[in-house]
């Protein structure tokens, strides 16, 4: 999908991904444009799909969470849409990715202890109908990086 965002609109993006509690008063301020202005321009933005949702972004230890591992994933003759579905329904997996190369996806797989991940991994994974196989990295550190619309060119 194609979106044609200007300057303002790419502030206003920003200004949301650093902060995405700002009143349209407070965004408006930020981005130096007027209240109503800025509301247009944000509802335009949410109703043409360039932002497509509002998240509380929460530190997985503090739910529990305190393991995490990149599954690799190959698939067999199973039709992706399926198995993704599959993979994203299993507890404690986070995120399905397919991916180019000799493999096919990657599944992000956050649990409270190394039981739960041993479970997921070797049994929830494993029997999801098309899975030939996996590789599994455990993550020890990791790093933000910037998220999409953090920064503008």
């Amino acid at each position: 999908m194609s979106f044609n965002l200007d300057d303002i609109d790419r502030s206003i993006i920003a200004a949301l991904v650093e902060d995405s509690r700002l009143s349209v008063r407070q965004l408006a301020d930020r981005v130096h444009i007027s209240r109503s202005a800025a509301h247009k321009r944000f509802t335009a933005l949410v109703e043409s799909g360039a932002i497509r949702k509002f998240t509380a972004e929460v530190d997985r230890s503090a739910l529990g969470m305190s393991v995490m591992a990149v599954v690799v994933v190959k698939i067999g003759e199973r039709p992706w849409p399926e198995v993704r579905d599959d993979l994203a329904g299993l507890p404690f997996v986070e995120k399905v990715q397919a991916v180019s190369g000799d493999i096919d996806a990657l599944v992000t797989v956050n649990a409270p202890d190394n039981t739960a991940l041993s479970q997921v991994i070797l049994r929830r994974i494993h029997e999801v109908p098309g899975v030939v196989s996996t590789r599994s990295l455990l993550i020890l550190d990791e790093a933000e990086g910037s998220r999409p619309g953090a920064h503008r060119h």
